[in-house]
């Protein structure tokens, strides 16, 4: 259980796309495993929702941010492109700076929550 106010971050790409922590630990699981479906499965989510948000990324963005490889005798895999990575370490750089510009306002909340 969360004991003090924290930040979470969905960006909005633009009126029909959306980034937030969700895809960006979906990308991080991916990079983890190697597989999209092994990520999926890491986060405790469906085969076809981790497919449906992987092929959310890919479309969002000018350049694919996951490559995936076709199942064969040895199974499928996946893997991040450059901007994959890219766009975690940006999102990532987002969240870090944030919550060092917004300390003292999320103890001031931490100092007015319930106990």
């Amino acid at each position: 259980m969360q004991t003090r106010p924290a930040l979470r971050f969905r960006l909005l790409l633009d009126a029909e796309h959306a980034l937030g922590p969700g895809k960006i630990d979906l990308l991080e699981a991916i990079a983890a495993t190697g597989s999209i479906a092994a990520a999926g499965r890491t986060m405790g989510m469906s085969y076809k929702r981790a497919w449906q948000l992987a092929d959310e990324l890919n479309r969002s963005f000018a350049k694919p941010l996951i490559a995936a490889n076709k199942g064969g005798e040895h199974g499928g895999g996946a893997a991040l492109s450059a901007d994959g990575e890219a766009v975690i370490a940006i999102y990532r750089d987002i969240e870090r700076k944030a919550k060092r510009v917004c300390t003292a306002e999320l103890r001031a909340l931490s100092r007015l929550l319930a106990k």
